[in-house]
């Protein structure tokens, strides 16, 4: 008799896991079959964007990482001058400042995925079955439609013997060589190039004097990249290797040889290598990416790409994120299975973007310094800080969806704010307790819903007077607060207002606020007064100036409706009580 469950998970890379964080998390077990035998103790994937980290933040998970992690806040530029000495041409910020409130950092892969193992642990006991080789993925066809079914068959084997497992949802997690996508007979659409880059993982002995700052060298004997890693002495090369190089002659000799002539005059030594590689660059893309809204591949079982501009990792883990909010909901009710559909029109076209974004970085990191094609030092500095935005991760932009509605908006009463991408942060002033905070910080990734109200000055009787109507719309038996929220749950359960207000905190009562914006909630029925801040002045960390910062004005408002995984919905104006309302419509399901 085969075992059934609601989910099964392939591969515990980052899309895996942190689509089984969500699930935990939400009480959802699922069975996650790792071909390893056990965890990742080496990843080759360091790099972690702002926009993960902010993803971190909103689990709860950021203070390990930020601890542990480098954090990437420079980048140097270094190229041969006319004499054909290696120099520093100039230095950037990494980030460019306002971009995110959190830095780019590098932590191996494997600590990674042990926050995500023990934060799995933590929610519901969720672990990992080691040693699973997955043979087969097939969905049956007539009962696809039947939400109670388990249509998706799993053949896998561990020691020798083959289990028949049975599934709602598959998840394809299980990297490049993806036998779910085979399975399935996707094929991997793209090409790789002739240009060969080497990688390793080393204790540098050297008086090259930016060892521990990020750069970028482009000497006249090959370009070389310089990641410094977490604990202080660990550093990561990446080098190019001569034309005609072919990836399986490269030798760690190799690797090393080239390194000493790029740092030329600077003398470099090897204390250790801890781990090395050689690729050819190439980028593919997997021809579908899910197969009757009950199988989807993720990660690099369905795009792969070069590893130097650090996104790998990054864009897997936030298909993971995607994919899991998603079934969490339908699995519990809040949504209907036409959902998941918005998955593959949110992350495949990440993905081409991605592609596309590596295409050229590819070709500029491998260009050479001496002028023969154009790109001088200055062009590749300027080019580079250029592409810093997406190498953030902050350029994710989502088409129109049942979820995500541009054509509704109004966004003119927002400039600050772009349907379809993730809520940036500002600094604001919580009112009950003065504390100055990331506006993001009241977003966490619970699964709720947000209507995030931008007010005005209570003070006002225009603006007090809309908020009231709104607070009352809200929270009536027809709104959509009341109309989806479960029976006896928290009116706040799975919409929950966040109201900011501009202007003087201290000229405030609570009382000024409608009810609904304070409501009573948890075990003892208190008052929740965690809902409201103020675009103002803090004691000790400054003005966060966030009005100006989401392009509101003040005596006009906005509203911004905020998915679970941060994404902006739709902007309104306070007064658009029905097209709030035809938004969850959309998409919600009454209880």
């Amino acid at each position: 008799m085969s075992q059934k469950f609601d989910v099964i998970i392939c591969g515990s890379g980052s899309a895996g896991l942190c689509a089984a964080v969500w699930l935990a998390r939400h009480g959802i077990t699922c069975k996650i079959l790792e071909k390893r035998s056990g965890p990742m103790k080496m990843g080759q994937a360091d790099g972690v964007q702002c926009r993960t980290v902010e993803i971190f933040e909103s689990l709860g998970l950021s203070e390990d990482l930020l601890r542990e992690a480098y954090h990437v806040l420079e980048v140097a530029f270094w190229a041969s001058d006319e004499d054909g000495k290696l120099v520093r041409m100039s230095r950037a910020a990494d980030t460019m400042p306002g971009l995110s409130h959190q830095p780019h950092v590098i932590l191996n892969q494997a600590i990674i995925n042990r926050f995500f193992l023990e934060d799995m642990r933590r929610s519901n006991g969720q672990g990992v079955d080691y040693g699973y080789e997955v043979k087969i993925v097939d969905v049956g066809g007539e009962i696809t439609g039947d939400e109670s079914a388990y249509p998706v068959t799993v053949v896998a084997s561990r020691d020798g013997k083959d289990e028949v497992l049975q599934a709602k949802y598959v998840l394809g997690c299980d990297g490049a060589h993806s036998q779910v996508r085979r399975s399935l007979g996707f094929k991997m659409i793209g090409d790789s190039t002739d240009t060969v880059w080497g990688v390793m993982d080393i204790y540098p002995r050297t008086n090259y004097p930016d060892i521990r700052r990020k750069a970028t060298l482009r000497s006249k004997f090959g370009n070389l990249i310089i990641i410094p890693r977490e604990g202080g002495s660990l550093v990561r090369f990446y080098i190019q290797l001569p034309a005609g190089t072919v990836v399986k002659q490269v030798t760690l000799d190799d690797l090393h040889n080239a390194a000493r002539q790029i740092f030329h005059p600077y003398t470099m030594d090897f204390a250790e290598t801890v781990w090395w590689s050689a690729y050819a660059i190439g980028q593919r893309l997997a021809d579908h990416f899910s197969k009757d809204n009950r199988i989807f591949l993720t990660g690099d079982a369905c795009h792969t790409h070069s590893p130097k501009a650090g996104q790998g990792m990054n864009v897997s883990l936030q298909d993971g994120l995607n994919i899991g909010w998603k079934l969490a909901a339908v699995l519990q009710g809040r949504a209907p299975p036409t959902l998941l559909k918005t998955y593959n029109i949110e992350r495949e076209k990440v993905a081409a973007d991605l592609i596309a974004f590596d295409r050229s970085w590819s070709k500029l990191f491998s260009s050479q310094s001496d002028g023969t094609n154009g790109h001088t030092a200055q062009y590749f500095s300027e080019q580079f800080i250029k592409g810093g935005k997406y190498t953030a991760g902050l350029t994710a932009r989502y088409d129109d969806s049942i979820i995500t509605s541009s054509e509704r908006s109004t966004s003119s009463l927002a400039t600050g704010l772009t349907v379809g991408m993730r809520f940036p942060s500002a600094q604001v002033v919580r009112f009950c307790d003065a504390r100055a905070m990331q506006l993001v910080r009241a977003l966490p990734a619970d699964g709720r819903w947000r209507v995030v109200v931008f007010a005005g000055d209570v003070k006002v009787v225009g603006c007090a007077e809309r908020l009231e109507k709104l607070a009352t719309f809200l929270s009536s038996e027809g709104g959509p607060v009341r109309r989806f929220t479960l029976p006896n749950a928290d009116i706040d359960s799975f919409i929950e207002p966040i109201v900011v207000f501009h202007g003087k905190r201290v000229e405030m009562e609570q009382e000024q606020i409608p009810e609904y914006f304070w409501p009573a909630t948890g075990k003892w029925g208190m008052r929740d007064l965690h809902k409201t801040f103020v675009d103002d002045e803090s004691y000790n960390s400054g003005h966060g100036h966030a009005y100006e910062k989401y392009g509101v004005d003040v005596d006009e408002g906005a509203v911004a409706v905020v998915r679970p995984d941060q994404y902006v919905s739709l902007i309104t104006s306070i007064d658009d009580h029905e097209g709030i309302g035809k938004f969850f419509e959309g998409f919600a399901l009454q209880p």
